[in-house]
């Protein structure tokens, strides 16, 4: 099934009061959203940026104001025709425990009576599209799910019938920073090759900068403070708030705004492991080399070895297991992290986990280096 691009926001003076307060919750919030980004709100806790995206969605009725998705007033539609027409994807996945992980997917096809046929291809086709094999996951139910597979099932059921509206609520915010990353750069893949319109809301301002295209520093009640790319905000805060959201490093923040698929990797010497550990050490000692990484079948990486752990007779359970890796659509921020915890060098993965290289430290070094001159 052809994904359809994301469509462009309005949000002209929206508004949200609470009965028995003073202060409206959001006042006057008025934003345009261009097709096919991802645009972050990012702002402290209480300051309206998840009730301001609620009312995207209606899941919080605005008290005025205007909103437009693709040119249809939103406010004019069914509400529950609405929602259906806008994924929604919340921290700790939101997924119905009693379901099976497809019948969470297939829920909103479900709801609008896609036949049981095109509902199986459907959940099948988003289960991999979010790197989960639709034979071992499909029949599971949450529990026996991972805090990071929950999440993946809960942005593939947000997906499953192709709106072109995804609106996040913090869905990373519950799990671990390794598995979070993970899903920063899943998310970065889907959007690569789906290019919806992508709402996001985050306390975090790295978050915020990996992810936007554009990013919304917000205040109290939902007041804009800054609304531009990311580029513009670290170079330029627009007032002390944005620039103490900013934080200090901000050269060192760069390093956000770069993938590492953006420098050139190093290479391992490396072994698949059926290999015989004596040809590997033949061959590694040839090129000068100390240690090898071994591979899966599928060239997925799996350990660590030093030429001294190359006398048994197989390679199997040799070596150190390779702990964080990053992928190809990482920052530089994360392969830094990654060198730091390992010791040495990051591990670099494509697509489907196979081996794509390696980013070195002084690579990264030299990359800071570049970035504080352009600042200067």
């Amino acid at each position: 099934m052809a994904e359809r691009t994301g469509v462009g926001i309005e949000l002209a003076d929206v508004t949200k009061r609470y009965p028995g307060q003073a202060e409206p919750a959001v006042d006057g919030f008025t934003m345009t959203i261009n097709p096919g980004e991802t645009t972050v709100f990012v702002g402290p806790s209480g300051c309206g940026k998840t009730t301001t995206m609620r009312m995207i969605n209606r899941l919080i009725e605005p008290t005025s104001g205007r909103i437009t998705i693709g040119g249809d007033d939103a406010l004019s539609l069914n509400p529950d025709e609405l929602r259906r027409r806008i994924g929604y994807s919340i921290q700790q996945a939101g997924l119905f425990p009693h379901m099976t992980v497809a019948q969470n997917v297939g829920m909103v096809p479900g709801l609008l009576k896609w036949d049981r046929k095109r509902i199986a291809e459907r959940v099948e086709e988003m289960l991999s599209l979010v790197g989960l094999d639709p034979a071992e996951f499909a029949k599971r139910y949450p529990r026996q799910l991972s805090g990071g597979q929950q999440q993946r099932v809960g942005v593939a059921r947000a997906l499953a019938a192709d709106p072109p509206v995804l609106l996040m609520d913090e869905p990373f915010g519950a799990v671990d920073p390794i598995t979070r990353g993970n899903l920063q750069d899943e998310l970065l893949r889907l959007q690569a090759e789906l290019h919806k319109t992508i709402v996001f809301v985050t306390h975090d301002f790295d978050e915020a900068v990996k992810l936007g295209d554009r990013i919304a520093v917000l205040g109290d009640q939902s007041r804009i403070l800054q609304y531009d790319t990311p580029e513009a905000i670290l170079a330029n805060p627009a007032d002390d708030t944005v620039a103490g959201f900013v934080g200090a490093g901000a050269s060192l923040k760069q390093l956000t705004l770069l993938r590492v698929r953006d420098i050139e990797l190093g290479t391992a010497a490396t072994a698949t492991v059926g290999e015989s550990p004596a040809s590997v050490r033949e061959r590694i000692a040839a090129e000068g080399r100390r240690f090898v990484l071994v591979l899966d079948e599928r060239r997925r990486p799996l350990r660590w070895v030093h030429d001294r752990q190359l006398g048994g007779a197989s390679l199997d359970g040799a070596g150190k297991p390779v702990g964080d890796v990053v992928s190809t659509q990482s920052t530089l921020q994360d392969a830094l992290e990654a060198i730091l915890t390992e010791g040495g060098d990051a591990v670099v993965t494509g697509p489907r986990g196979e081996y794509a290289g390696t980013v070195q430290l002084d690579t990264v070094v030299a990359k800071i280096r570049e970035l504080r001159e352009e600042h200067a």
